[in-house]
């Protein structure tokens, strides 16, 4: 019988809505490099599909700026881009600006008090997850976590699966031992493809993306004094997201397969 022993998180969306700040960081590093480039929150909802900053990036300039070059590497000239976006990013971070979603510290402390292991699966980058974390969490809150995988740790991001693996490597553990947390289509994809149980908490950014394949989709995780709201599936025994909860859905979705 399978038994939960693992909870793997995504970052952006799942831990904290940093979307917007993430599309006001580009804007700021585009206006800075001299450009006229512009993502507006339709443009960036639309961008969102692609994984990766400098993906989202070298997309952009395909589909709007085909002929646009530089001196030298474009890849390169990309990532300079987008580490200004990091700092604009993580100062934003460092100032208080981005609080953890409702429900999400509340979550991790008790799955740490009941011993279960923790690890990250995201795209962003190491410097952004250590940011968000430590000014939510504390100094020591990246020793809580077993297991990292971000960035550009894999050569395929989401929905490549490829960073759930990689996760689930560095426990040294299997899909029938974890659950992945998610807010996107492509976290979606990327965890199910790795076989693994996935509830979601919608973001302001993915709220109309299809969940398709999630055993619990959430408005968000909730408080004890502020309920959740299941847009699917069964939020019990409790009206949150408590590890209660996480163990009942994990054990429905394994006696499913």
């Amino acid at each position: 019988m399978a038994e939960l022993k693992a909870l793997l998180f995504d970052v952006d969306g799942t831990l904290a809505d940093t979307e917007e700040i993430h599309r006001q960081s580009f804007n700021k590093a585009f206006l800075e490099a001299g450009h006229d480039w512009h993502w507006s929150q339709d443009d960036y909802r639309e961008l969102l599909k692609v994984t990766g900053g400098k993906e989202r990036i070298q997309h952009f300039l395909q589909q709007q700026y085909p002929e646009f070059s530089v001196p030298g590497d474009l890849w390169d000239y990309i990532a300079g881009l987008h580490k200004r976006k990091t700092a604009h990013y993580v100062e934003q971070l460092q100032g208080g600006r981005i609080p953890l979603r409702p429900g999400v510290k509340r979550l991790i402390e008790a799955a740490r008090a009941e011993n279960y292991r923790l690890a990250v699966a995201t795209t962003t980058t190491m410097e952004n997850i250590t940011a968000l974390l430590e000014s939510n969490l504390g100094p020591d809150a990246m020793q809580w976590f077993d297991a990292v995988a971000a960035g550009d740790m894999v050569a395929k991001k989401k929905p490549a699966p490829d960073i759930y693996l990689l996760a689930m490597e560095q426990l040294q553990l299997a899909p029938e031992d974890c659950i992945a947390f998610e807010d996107s289509y492509n976290g979606v994809q990327a965890a199910r493809a790795a076989q693994l149980v996935t509830i979601v908490t919608a973001s302001e950014y993915t709220r109309d993306d299809d969940f398709s394949g999630a055993a619990l989709i959430l408005d968000q995780m909730g408080e004890p004094d502020a309920p959740a709201r299941a847009l699917y599936g069964t939020l019990a025994p409790d009206d949150y997201l408590s590890m209660p909860v996480v163990r009942e859905v994990f054990a429905r979705a394994a006696e499913c397969a």
